[in-house]
């Protein structure tokens, strides 16, 4: 049933190129049927070399040479053509498939990516598709050639000996039924083998990307364990399934040579007995040869098609996965933010049974600087989430303005808001690149103030081409710091109604921090903002501080209230303090 439902999610994959594919198949067909009447002619050529015999017709035979070699060139020129067509609908297939997987990422919620590997989806877009392709542009040429010529050889055997045409014809289900049984087991090892294989890609992305925190904790020798045994385990895997897979070939040659001994031997009979003469069974041997040969190879595809059916189980798995909820309709839109949020009675787990946020209300009026603080498990970053619409609320609402968020369209949510994360992402490009990333109209001198108000303008212009160098996630040229400050510049950059800093200044000095404190309150003078953070001491100022414990707010007001009420928040504020 799962085979029967990836190999039709396939097909329909290829409706767009399916006109293309049924042209290259008639092309094979084509080429096929032409190779097909060569042992025919190479049998009317020795029949007229034994009826001629000692006065051979040389002329004949070589008007008959000659057909042969135009069948072969034509054959040839058809099978290219056949080719090159499915090599061009490859690639075309191969570029939709990923570009329809991009964008089954974008539309995707921001759940699948916490509960899925990144690596695993990575695999999706570089080996699955590729299978899918190989498959595509040549196992349809394989298969279809194939198919052609059993097809075509099957009917010439008849014109030239119904008996001995019945006797290779019985081995077809014999095979048939011994190589599908074979292969039913095979198939749960292939979509096993492309599981594995997408957990080894998640493993080294990950031993790639943290070989600073293995090496600093002497991890390497249990990394290298932890890769082994996916690596053995994905080897086992790939054993079977392809001992499985390529044990068709062997059980189909017996079939087919017990097929051809008795074929020899009746054939000869029926020669002696005049019932055939040696033209004819020479030529009719020619055609068994020609007959097995193409169930041995519909046979050895079947390893192929067995891949393929893993990938698309996969892919299509992956493509039909549940999308964000469409946005209300007609959505509402605020045309001049204020900053006015109010969370309503909001209920939220990640799990049903594991609720993260309860009852939780709070106003912030507009221009107000809130900071959130409390243990690790509060719920503060979550919060967020709920803000941005990354989720929504189980029950109860967020407004801004008044305008619940759930009857916003989620991108016009997301623009109302800079984000500053405590973990950086920069991409490949330039470091104007990654300053204007979210606000492409901003000119040179906007991404220059917004770099010096964050400090990290003398960082740039002492890089080799400063705003024009090339950084990325992984560039060593910066340290883990700048590249923050580089992140806070972007946020400033895209100038947003409201600001949103979840730790962001986790990765600084402390008198860079100062510096960005200092930024940071210039620029979010008179704009709401949320400010998440395990440091006390940097949200002193804040307008409303509140304090989170198990998903509720247990206090709130300024710094100086929630001390004076000796509370749960003065009593983080002094642990820090004491550690300081």
């Amino acid at each position: 049933m799962r085979k029967m439902k990836a190999f039709k999610e396939f097909l329909r994959s290829i409706k767009k190129y399916r006109g293309w594919i049924i042209f290259s198949i008639l092309l094979a067909v084509g080429s096929a049927t032409l190779a097909l009447f060569i042992p025919k002619i190479l049998g009317d050529m020795t029949n007229i070399a034994v009826d001629t015999y000692p006065n051979i017709d040389f002329g004949a035979i070589l008007g008959l040479v000659w057909l042969v070699l135009g069948l072969l060139l034509g054959s040839a020129i058809l099978n290219y053509a056949q080719g090159y067509i499915l090599t061009i609908v490859a690639a075309k297939y191969t570029r939709d498939m990923r570009e329809k997987i991009i964008d089954k990422i974008s539309r995707l919620p921001i759940k699948y990516f916490d509960r899925h590997q990144y690596g695993d989806t990575l695999s999706l877009m570089t080996n699955d598709v590729d299978i899918i392709t190989t498959t595509l542009s040549q196992e349809v040429t394989d298969i279809s050639l194939s198919l052609s010529t059993l097809v075509g050889t099957m009917i010439i055997m008849l014109t030239i000996s119904v008996p001995l045409s019945l006797v290779a014809f019985v081995v077809i289900p014999l095979s048939v039924l011994v190589v599908g049984k074979i292969m039913s087991h095979a198939q749960k090892f292939f979509l096993e083998r492309q599981n594995t294989l997408g957990l080894l890609n998640n493993s080294i992305e990950e031993d790639y990307a943290g070989q600073l925190i293995i090496k600093s904790n002497s991890h390497e020798g249990v990394s290298f364990e932890d890769f082994d045994k996916t690596n053995q385990k994905l080897t086992t895997i790939t054993r079977k399934a392809q001992f499985l897979s390529q044990l068709s070939i062997p059980v189909t040659h017996i079939f087919t040579n017990l097929g051809y001994v008795a074929i020899a031997v009746l054939g000869g009979v029926f020669t002696i007995g005049g019932q055939l003469t040696i033209g004819a069974l020479q030529a009719f041997i020619q055609y068994v040869s020609r007959f097995n040969r193409p169930i041995t190879e519909i046979a050895s595809t079947t390893a192929t098609i067995q891949g393929l059916l893993a990938s698309s189980e996969r892919i299509f798995n992956f493509l039909n996965e549940p999308e964000e909820e469409p946005d209300f309709e007609p959505a509402q839109t605020i045309p001049h933010v204020r900053g006015a949020v109010e969370f309503h009675d909001v209920n939220f787990g990640y799990f049903e049974d594991k609720p993260v946020i309860q009852n939780f209300s709070v106003k912030v009026e507009p221009g107000m600087k809130v900071a959130i603080v409390g243990p690790t498990g509060a719920g503060k970053t979550t919060l967020i989430n709920l803000l941005m619409r990354f989720y929504d609320p189980t029950s109860g609402y967020i407004t801004i303005d008044g305008v619940p968020t759930i009857e916003m369209k989620r991108s016009d949510v997301r623009k109302m808001f800079g984000m500053v994360l405590q973990d950086t992402w920069l991409f490949s490009g330039t470091v104007e690149d990654n300053l204007r990333y979210g606000c492409q109209s901003a000119s040179l001198a906007e991404v220059k103030k917004a770099a010096r108000a964050s400090n990290v303008h003398h960082v740039i212009e002492a890089l080799p081409r400063t705003y024009h160098s090339q950084i990325s996630e992984d560039s060593d040229n910066i340290s883990a710091g700048e590249k923050q400050l580089i992140t806070i510049a972007r946020a400033m950059v895209a100038n947003p109604p409201m600001m949103i800093l979840d730790e962001a200044t986790s990765n600084v000095d402390t008198r860079t921090e100062q510096l960005i404190q200092d930024s940071f309150e210039r620029l979010t003078s008179g704009r709401t903002s949320f400010v998440i953070a395990h440091r006390l001491s940097t949200i002193r100022n804040s307008d409303l501080i509140l304090v989170m414990r198990d998903g509720n707010i247990v206090e709130q007001g300024t710094h100086d209230q929630l001390l004076k009420a000796d509370g749960f928040y003065a009593e983080l504020y002094n642990s820090q303090f004491v550690e300081d």
